[in-house]
C-alpha cells in the first residue's frame, strides 16, 4: 500500500519517518557527530520537551533519531527559552542544560 501511495505521489507517514534514515553506515556518522539515538541520550529535560512538541503539536514525526543538525537546532530553541525566561523572571531556568 505504501508503494502504491509514493506511485501516486503521496506518502504515509510510515515512509516519511523513514525516508530520511539511511540505515548502517549514515545511522553511526550521525551518532558521531553527536546525532541519532546516542545524542537522544545526551538530551536534557527542555530538549525533550522541545522534542515533544515538535512531534505532537507541530506534527513534525517521529523525534528519537534526530541528525545532528536537527539536534543542535533544538539546542538553539531551548537556550532561546532558557534566556528569555532569565529575561522575564531575572533567575535561571529551573531544568539545567546539559
Amino acid at each position: 500500500m505504501n508503494i502504491l501511495k509514493n506511485q501516486l505521489g503521496g506518502q504515509s507517514k510510515e515512509t516519511q519517518s523513514t525516508a530520511g534514515s539511511g540505515g548502517g553506515l549514515m545511522d553511526k556518522a550521525s551518532g558521531a557527530l553527536g546525532g541519532g539515538q546516542a545524542g537522544e541520550k545526551n538530551e536534557d529535560l527542555l530538549d525533550k520537551g522541545v522534542d515533544l512538541v515538535q512531534e505532537r503539536v507541530l506534527g513534525a514525526g517521529p523525534q528519537d533519531n534526530e541528525s545532528p543538525i536537527e539536534q543542535a537546532k533544538d539546542e538553539q530553541i531551548s537556550d532561546a527559552i532558557r534566556r528569555g525566561y532569565k529575561g522575564a523572571t531575572g533567575s535561571d531556568f529551573p531544568i539545567k542544560d546539559k
